[in-house]
C-alpha cells in the first residue's frame, strides 16, 4: 500500500476533497482530508465517511491511519 493510492481513494469516495497522504512504511499514514461533505458533521462522522472510501483496506493493508478531517471553512477557505 502507498500514500498515493489511499489519496486516489480518498479522492474517488469524497470528489469534492483534498487529501494529502503521508506515510513511509507501507501500513501506517497520516491523512488531512479537506471536504465540504463535512459541514455540519462531528469528527467520528467525517472520520467514518473518510473511512467508508478505504473498505476493507482499514484494518487490513492499513494498519493505522491518522485522520485530520476539516471543511474548507474549518481549512481556512
Amino acid at each position: 500500500m502507498d500514500a498515493a493510492r489511499i489519496k486516489a481513494l480518498i479522492e474517488n469516495g469524497l470528489p469534492e476533497a483534498r487529501v494529502d497522504v503521508r506515510g513511509d512504511d507501507g501500513v501506517h499514514f497520516e491523512a488531512e482530508v479537506v471536504s465540504p461533505a463535512f459541514a455540519g458533521k462531528l469528527p467520528l462522522a467525517r472520520h467514518r465517511m473518510v473511512y467508508a472510501t478505504l473498505g476493507d483496506l482499514m484494518g487490513g493493508e492499513i494498519h493505522a491511519l491518522s485522520l485530520t478531517t476539516q471543511t474548507p471553512q474549518e481549512h481556512g477557505g
